[in-house]
């Protein structure tokens, strides 16, 4: 796995990038391959009215070169990275659900074709 971290308007602590990287290396069991996953976490602005809004976003590009991105907005960092780490797993079961259905829906083609012979 080759990760990478970006901050954006925020000093990136060892704290915070060991915290997403141990989040985020979960991610490893859903794909083949060894992935690369970019990171990119910081502030939106530097001005709100209702405190600070924290963005993390990930791209993941899988060995067999899918491509997935989740992107989240909260009020803390930490909950950011949480929910980018949901939102990918969840974008990534889809997607192997949709293949398994498109590969199934092929085959009962076939085997009727087969069966009208």
């Amino acid at each position: 796995m080759s990760m990478t971290i970006k901050s954006t308007l925020i000093e990136l602590t060892p704290a915070l990038s060991d915290y997403a990287e141990k989040r985020l290396s979960t991610i490893t069991k859903y794909t083949e391959g060894d992935p690369l996953i970019a990171v990119e976490i910081g502030k939106t602005t530097m001005h709100h009215r209702n405190g600070e809004v924290f963005r993390a976003e990930v791209n993941l590009t899988t060995a067999l070169g899918k491509q997935y991105r989740a992107v989240s907005e909260k009020a803390d960092l930490y909950e950011a990275i949480d929910d980018i780490r949901t939102e990918i797993i969840r974008e990534m079961k889809d997607g192997k659900s949709r293949s398994q259905t498109l590969f199934r829906r092929g085959a009962t083609k076939i085997k009727d074709l087969v069966k009208g012979m």
